[in-house]
């Protein structure tokens, strides 16, 4: 069990440790290490299932921090009223633990850094999702130096997927994709590369990250997905994924060309990419907002099987530099690097209740302003606290190289991940 501190002006993480009674270093280890020191409004997870209240504290204000109900603490303490005072100890019920697939993505690297990477991630993960081969002129793929990548995963029990994208020089290209779903000899000769690539190289499957894709090649989208499928099955179980932009409609033409039932109905599972609300090409505002991830998962299951369906986060968010109201450049940064940030400059991280984000404003050097928008731990509690609920196949995250340290403490607390290999 675990529960979430905000961190006030003076705290410390050693002073965290003393007032809730918990190693220091087991602190540090969950929540990473902080140079500039802790920032208020930082979440800090205390990984423990007895709560000593502090002052100020109340029954609904700790049900809040350990996202349980207060009914659920007042019975498992055998509490006769809400009275409660400094000192007290309180015991608190673990979540159920849900039983999940859960994939994401990772950027081969040296064979130090996969080693390190899986090593760490492997327990919560069933899938790693390798970015990423894309089609190139004349209907190859490219290459990617994945073999040790693909070995340490099977060697630690996760399944690899070969992920193929529409990326080129300038991005994702609907222009390809319109190139090969419209003829038929060149998206047999792609579907042919990615099959071979799958067995050739001992992936487990293949994740299709095709972004951009017009209304005008919806059905053909689908059609390679049930074509790419039926011949990955002939040779073998082998698992068909994509990756798929959140929609919580079918009314959004930039949208349209994902037909959520269709590609449902043909593929093994999904996985929604419930993040990117706001980016670096919008104003600025929250990644990945609790109602439009709770929309988009009430639109999907009413598509496709909820068992279908892989919620993917970010770990990550963006900041933006203002010049007179407008956006003049923005970037994305990891969440350590959005609290280095927040303690270089000295500025309290404020919290969204309505969106469930992070946020905070400085100013540089220069005088201009500067807005960031995250994901932290409170926001990524409540996001996964979705997946029961709906009862969605499991969870994911783009990407594991970016550094979130309390995620994977919080993800094994609450799921129990299951493994394919």
């Amino acid at each position: 069990m675990f529960f979430i501190h905000v961190v006030k002006p003076g705290d410390s993480l050693y002073s965290i440790s003393q007032n809730y009674g918990v190693s220091f270093q087991r602190l540090q280890e969950i929540n990473g290490v902080y140079p500039g020191g802790l920032v208020p409004g930082q979440d800090i997870v205390v990984p423990s299932s007895t709560y000593i209240v502090q002052p100020g504290d109340s029954l609904y204000t700790i049900a809040q921090k350990a996202f349980l109900s207060v009914q659920t603490i007042r019975a498992a303490n055998r509490l006769t009223s809400d009275v409660i005072y400094p000192g007290m100890r309180l015991y608190l019920p673990s979540h159920p633990k849900y039983s999940t697939e859960d994939l994401s993505f990772i950027y081969p690297g040296t064979p130090t850094e996969d080693e390190q990477l899986i090593m760490s991630f492997s327990p919560i993960s069933t899938y790693f999702a390798m970015f990423e081969y894309h089609i190139l002129p004349g209907v190859a793929l490219s290459t990617l130096n994945d073999r040790y990548t693909i070995q340490t995963s099977r060697s630690f029990r996760v399944a690899p997927l070969a992920t193929i994208t529409n990326l080129t020089s300038e991005g994702f290209s609907s222009a390809l994709i319109r190139q090969v779903l419209s003829n038929p000899q060149i998206r047999n000769r792609v579907v042919n590369e990615i099959v071979t690539l799958v067995t050739q190289k001992n992936y487990s499957g293949v994740t299709i990250d095709f972004e951009r894709v017009a209304e005008t090649e919806r059905d053909l989208f689908t059609g390679f997905l049930r074509i790419l499928n039926q011949r990955l099955k002939e040779r073998g179980r082998y698992y068909l994924s994509v990756a798929l932009p959140a929609k919580t409609d079918d009314q959004i033409p930039w949208l349209r060309g994902y037909d959520y039932g269709g590609i449902g109905s043909v593929v093994d599972f999904t996985f929604i990419m419930a993040y990117d609300w706001h980016t670096p090409d919008s104003p600025p505002g929250p990644v990945a907002p609790i109602q439009e991830v709770r929309r988009t998962i009430e639109y999907a299951i009413n598509q496709m099987p909820s068992n279908k369906i892989i919620l993917g986060f970010p770990r990550y968010g963006y900041e933006w530099t203002m010049s007179n109201g407008s956006v003049q450049s923005a970037r994305a940064v990891s969440v350590d690097m959005a609290i280095q940030l927040a303690s270089s400059h000295q500025v309290p991280i404020q919290y969204s209740n309505e969106y469930q984000q992070p946020h905070f404003t400085f100013r540089d050097e220069n005088g201009r302003r500067h807005i960031i928008w995250y994901e932290d731990a409170r926001a990524r509690v409540a996001k996964l606290l979705l997946v029961p609920r709906y009862r969605l196949r499991g969870v994911g995250a783009w990407q594991l190289g970016l550094h979130f340290p309390q995620s994977g403490f919080i993800v094994s607390e609450l799921f129990d991940v299951r493994k394919v290999l």
